[in-house]
């Protein structure tokens, strides 16, 4: 893999529309090419027999059963609100209009 130039650092910056002056460039070059490097090594150790996975570990849902539970009353409920209308709690509006 061919290392990063700065002018291509640069062509970059103006695609971001970032302001780099010279130094930024040359140390972004740097940094960026390394990361590239880094990237272009993770592809070298794919292999034709390795499957493809999601995850390093064997993972298995654990689901508990679905119980029914008695839920809050919802006149109890009601009750603490600062202020009910039609059965459901009232709350300031904020939006304009009919939306």
């Amino acid at each position: 893999m061919a290392d990063l130039t700065r002018d291509e650092v640069a062509h970059l910056a103006m695609l971001a529309r970032l302001s780099l002056d010279e130094a930024e460039l040359d140390r972004y070059a740097g940094q960026l090419d390394q990361i590239l490097h880094a990237v272009a090594r993770v592809g070298e150790v794919a292999a034709d027999d390795v499957k493809p996975m999601s995850h390093p570990q064997p993972l298995t849902n654990v689901w508990r059963e679905d119980v029914v539970r008695p839920g809050v009353d919802r006149d109890e409920v009601l009750a603490c609100a600062p202020a009910v209308e039609d059965e459901r709690f009232r709350v300031p509006r904020i939006l304009d209009g009919d939306e």
